[in-house]
């Protein structure tokens, strides 16, 4: 047995748009969480001779959907890691944070398998895991998985796709970036306000079909890049006006991509707008450096530094808790990555 506990993530610089095997239109950074994991113990055994087994339980509970994505991953894998084929799995999750809450659960779920598999392979060969390079595989077959999961493996912020500002970006694997950080970002929080705890109507993976023939896919390309390169330099000379104003304009655009696409789409709820002006309009009366961004969903994330945590809890519950499903939301900051347990 193999027992991973992975983090989610939040991106700032959004991956939207892919083309190959999981290969991402544009380069995109994200946060790494704390509190919003995914625990997995991944059970094997020898099966041999016999047909392999798989099973799969999602809170102590069979969960065939999502059961069936898995079993056709590691049915992928099996070329890559050939001793897949000789092998009765049974995987068990579960989340520290509601499913649907605006967290990216596909990034902690398939970021744990990952490394389960990765930690497979090692000990398979009779080494042990360590250092970068084993991150760098967990990342790459992380993104094989589910795109953002990549970005995961790694602590605090890391970056996914090829750019011009970090030589070392790959589009086959994330890479960690917090070397060149300002320690100002080494602990910023995240709280996502959840507007609307439903599944949404759209999946992700539509909405990143829907980029291949996009008006504005060439424009989106172009955007992404030049706001990594942006938000890279906010992050090494602690320029949080520059870190908001990018923030923010990637997850308008995020939305404005679903928009304009055909057929477009809407995933924002009326009080997804009410709290983005609510936090646009405290910022202007206080100078407070706080922003918002989205996910492919209706839910806010706040981001602020660690300097300003007395405050915006205030705000957070006088001012944006009313416009939450039943009060919810996730109280989260920068994660500290992944752990074998």
């Amino acid at each position: 047995s193999i027992t991973w506990e992975s983090p989610s993530n939040i991106a700032a610089v959004k991956y939207w748009g892919k083309h190959g095997v999981q290969l991402p239109m544009n380069p995109s950074v994200s946060m790494t969480l704390s509190q919003s994991k995914t625990i997995l113990h991944f059970n094997y055994r020898d099966t041999k001779g016999s047909a392999p087994s798989f099973e799969f339980f999602f809170e102590d509970k069979p969960r065939p959907d999502f059961g069936e994505r898995i079993r056709l991953f590691l049915r992928r894998m099996e070329a890559d890691i050939p001793f897949l084929k000789k092998l009765d799995i049974r995987i068990e999750t579960r989340n520290t944070f509601p499913h649907s809450a605006g967290i990216a659960s596909s990034a902690s779920s398939m970021s744990a398998l990952a490394l389960a598999l990765a930690s497979l392979e090692k000990e398979m060969e009779g080494e042990t895991p360590e250092g970068g390079l084993f991150l760098q595989r967990a990342s790459h077959i992380s993104r094989l998985a589910s795109g953002s999961a990549c970005r995961s493996v790694y602590p605090g912020w890391a970056l996914w796709g090829k750019n011009e500002v970090v030589p070392e970006g790959s589009d086959e694997y994330a890479v960690p970036v917090n070397h060149i950080l300002h320690s100002a970002f080494g602990k910023m929080y995240d709280a996502v306000l959840i507007v609307n705890p439903g599944k949404k109507q759209v999946s992700s993976s539509a909405g990143h079909a829907v980029m291949n023939g996009h008006p504005f896919r060439e424009s989106r390309i172009a955007q992404a890049n030049e706001n990594t390169g942006r938000f890279m330099k906010a992050l090494q000379n602690n320029t949080m006006p520059l870190f908001i104003d990018v923030v923010e304009n990637e997850a308008l655009s995020l939305h404005g991509l679903m928009l304009s696409s055909q057929p477009g789409f809407f995933l924002l709820h009326p009080n997804t707008l009410r709290i983005i002006e609510k936090i646009r309009q405290k910022r202007e009366q206080t100078g407070w450096e706080m922003c918002f961004t989205l996910d492919a969903g209706p839910n806010v994330h706040l981001l602020y530094p660690e300097s300003l945590r007395e405050q915006v809890s205030g705000f957070i519950a006088v001012e944006l808790l009313p416009l939450c499903a039943e009060g919810q939301w996730i109280d989260d900051f920068t994660g500290k990555g992944p752990a074998r347990l």
